[in-house]
């Protein structure tokens, strides 16, 4: 996991973690090691990319959520104190390796009082073997280019948001 943990000392230098955000990790397991997204899940892998995250969290005080594979329509697990806070709705369904994927049931597993919740709109997202974690953050959307281009074998995409900018020819901006 030397990957992760270039990036993420890459984003936390850049100021990318904030105490009381919200950042959605999407992780293919799969494509981490090399395989078809949804073919070969790693719960040992899974168990290491937790660890990272949950390091982050620690010295940054972000708060994470972790998408599930679409067998549960991309729901995301997290602890219920971080739903709570949102305002969230809680929805019934355990994250397991074959319909969830690795990494949800991993952060089930890890977290003190776990809930699924079916959507968010997340400040930030780290998106580790393209699964399109783009529904769950807020607009707008901004890419945040690194050095790190991979974890393991999958492809990494990290996004912020900005907020949108309304009105017309005479509106300003910051």
């Amino acid at each position: 996991m030397d990957d992760l943990k270039r990036l993420v000392a890459e984003l936390e230098e850049n100021q990318f973690f904030k105490a009381g955000a919200l950042c959605v990790i999407g992780c293919s397991t799969s494509e981490v090691i090399g395989e078809k997204i949804g073919t070969h899940s790693s719960d040992e892998v899974a168990a290491q990319l937790m660890q990272v995250f949950h390091d982050v969290h620690v010295r940054t005080g972000t708060d994470f959520c972790f998408q599930g594979c679409e067998h549960i329509n991309r729901a995301l697990t997290m602890e219920r104190s971080v739903m709570e806070r949102y305002g969230l709705e809680e929805v019934s369904v355990v994250p397991v390796s074959g319909a969830g994927g690795s990494m949800s049931q991993a952060a089930y597993k890890h977290f003190k009082a776990p809930v699924v919740v079916e959507h968010v709109q997340a400040d930030c997202g780290i998106d580790i073997g393209q699964t399109l974690i783009g529904m769950h953050i807020k607009h707008v959307q901004i890419p945040v280019r690194t050095s790190v281009k991979q974890i393991g074998k999958a492809v990494v995409t990290i996004a912020t948001h900005r907020p949108k900018l309304i009105g017309g020819a005479r509106a300003q901006y910051k």
